[in-house]
C-alpha cells in the first residue's frame, strides 16, 4: 500500500531514552492537534471479543535519530516547505509548565537543544528532508 503522506519523528541521539519517549509523546499530541483523522488515516481496531482500540494510524510512523543541529535544519526545511511539524526542546522540561514557557521565551533559537521533531507531509518531500538520518535504535 502506498501513502500520500509520511509521518516521521527525528529524535536527538544524545538524550536518554526516557527523555526521548517524553519528547515523542508531547510532539505527537501537538502534531495530532494540527491534523485530522482522515489525514492521519486513523481507524478503530476491534478484537474478536468486541473491544475497541481507537484511532490507530494505518501509516507507518518512522523513528529516526540525529543531532540537535541536524534536527534544527530539518525543522527549517519543513518550515520553508510549509510541512506540518512539532518540536520539543531542552527548555520544555524541568520545573512547572509556566517555567518551561518562560525558559523557552528567554532562550534564543540558536541556543535551544532540539530533543526532537515530528514531520508530516507529502511522502517525497519528507523523504528528501530525512534521507540522511538513520533509524533510531
Amino acid at each position: 500500500m502506498t501513502f500520500e503522506n509520511k509521518l516521521v519523528a527525528i529524535i536527538n541521539k544524545d538524550i536518554e531514552v526516557g527523555i526521548a519517549m517524553n519528547a515523542i509523546a508531547h510532539m505527537t499530541i501537538g502534531l495530532g492537534a494540527q491534523l485530522n483523522n482522515a489525514l492521519l488515516r486513523l481507524n478503530d481496531y476491534q478484537d474478536k471479543d468486541g473491544n475497541i482500540y481507537p484511532n490507530i494510524s494505518q501509516m507507518p510512523f518512522i523513528i529516526l535519530r540525529g543531532k540537535s543541529g541536524e534536527i534544527r535544519k530539518a525543522v527549517q526545511n519543513a518550515k520553508e516547505q510549509n510541512i506540518k511539524y512539532s518540536v520539543f526542546t531542552n527548555t520544555m522540561t524541568g520545573g512547572t509548565y509556566q517555567e518551561q514557557l518562560d525558559n523557552t521565551l528567554a532562550t534564543p533559537e540558536q541556543d535551544l537543544v532540539y530533543y526532537g521533531t515530528i514531520l508530516f507531509g507529502p511522502w517525497d518531500a519528507i523523504g528528501q528532508i530525512t534521507k540522511k538520518f538513520s533509524l533510531y535504535k
